[in-house]
């Protein structure tokens, strides 16, 4: 009889969500990809790259004037001095670094501490490495971290902290006073961070990204990892990049060439040029989601809904006490199906389902798309 190495998971909760939107004809506010489409140049220069016959395998790490470029906009974002060619990996998308990065430090037996809600790639990839994960729970409506019972998670087998800020899905970002606890520890215990940055582009209300990068001790004890779909609207591209310290980039590598070994050739061209070329895209990417955020609250003003803070990320969460005593899986089946508006419950980010009733929309959707589904919530 076959044994399945994950026996416990099916189809993503996003799969089934778009799905049931496509389904019912509702409006897909759940899984987390934008409406609109990638800048211009990007698509014209990876045309001109497809044309041009640049096809073929690129260096496993990722093309060198890509990976300068990604140098650059580290050291102009964040003060930090990182070699390019030692120290930036080009992936297939997030998800692949997220997942080499966890097969690089995991061994059997090892515990990793990750925060729930958590994105649904971590446990699985750690489960795959022989690891376990030991999940500490954020809750509604602050989802601050308790550095104190992070702090007595941690034990002999404590390999690695996953940091994802912002954060998905509570749409958090970590503070100085978090940085300085998660230093601490890292220190006391010569553990690793795995920092999922992939919406480090997106933060809001004036709020500073506080990626591992700025500081000098953590960078030296972290994969950082984000993403080009994010940044630049092109989830279907799977673009992405880990930044580590040599010694770690060097054993990253080794697992990356197995994986993927290498990524979209013509593409790594397209956002050099995107990079080097319209490198405010990057700058001017808060305010134009911070548009759309305060977009949907303005029109989501009148609902029966209490809308939590979004700091970060192009998410909002929305308390639906108010209005439904279903718990959340149900109320978001019950809100494509009847109302056609998809979400997402948030309690399926839990290893033990938490009993606040929170959603998840996404906001990267063209203003006329949230006008008509905030329309439809405020009459709920």
């Amino acid at each position: 009889m076959f044994e399945s190495k994950l026996p416990n998971l099916g189809v993503s909760i996003f799969s089934q969500m778009s799905g049931l939107a496509n389904q019912f004809s509702a409006i897909n506010l759940s899984q987390g990809f934008p409406e609109f489409d990638a800048p211009e140049l990007l698509k014209t220069q990876l045309n001109y790259y497809v044309q041009q016959g640049v096809n073929q395998y690129s260096p496993s790490s990722g093309v060198p004037r890509l990976q300068q470029q990604i140098a650059n906009l580290v050291e102009r974002k964040y003060a930090a001095k990182i070699n390019a060619a030692e120290q930036v990996t080009v992936t297939s998308g997030a998800t692949e670094a997220l997942f080499v990065a966890i097969q690089t430090i995991v061994r059997p037996d090892d515990e990793v501490i990750v925060f729930d809600p958590a994105y649904d790639s971590y446990q699985p990839a750690i489960e795959l490495a022989g690891g376990k994960s030991v999940h500490v729970a954020l809750n509604a409506p602050n989802y601050t971290i308790d550095w104190q019972i992070v702090s007595q998670a941690i034990t002999k087998n404590t390999r690695a902290i996953i940091v994802n800020t912002p954060h998905n899905p509570s749409s958090k970002i970590l503070q100085p006073q978090d940085i300085k606890e998660l230093k601490e520890l890292v220190s006391a215990h010569n553990i690793f961070v795995i920092s999922d940055e992939v919406y480090e582009h997106i933060t809001f209300d004036g709020q500073q990204h506080l990626s591992m990068l700025r500081d000098e001790q953590l960078r030296e004890k972290s994969f950082v990892i984000s993403s080009f779909g994010k940044t630049f609207h092109s989830t279907g591209w799977k673009m992405g990049y880990c930044i580590a310290p040599t010694h770690l980039a060097t054993e990253f590598r080794k697992i990356h060439q197995y994986v993927t070994f290498s990524s979209f050739t013509p593409a790594q061209h397209a956002l050099a040029d995107m990079l080097e070329q319209q490198g405010e895209h990057v700058d001017e990417l808060s305010d134009f989601y911070q548009q759309k955020r305060d977009l949907l609250i303005k029109h989501l003003s009148d609902s029966r809904f209490n809308i939590l803070p979004s700091q970060g990320t192009y998410f909002l969460l929305l308390d639906y006490s108010d209005v439904s005593d279903l718990n959340d899986v149900d109320f978001c089946h019950w809100l494509v199906e009847q109302a056609g508006v998809a979400a997402i419950p948030l309690s399926v980010f839990y290893k033990q389902p938490s009993n606040d009733k929170v959603i998840r929309l996404c906001f990267a959707k063209n203003d006329e798309t949230l006008i008509e589904a905030a329309q439809i919530l405020c009459q709920l």
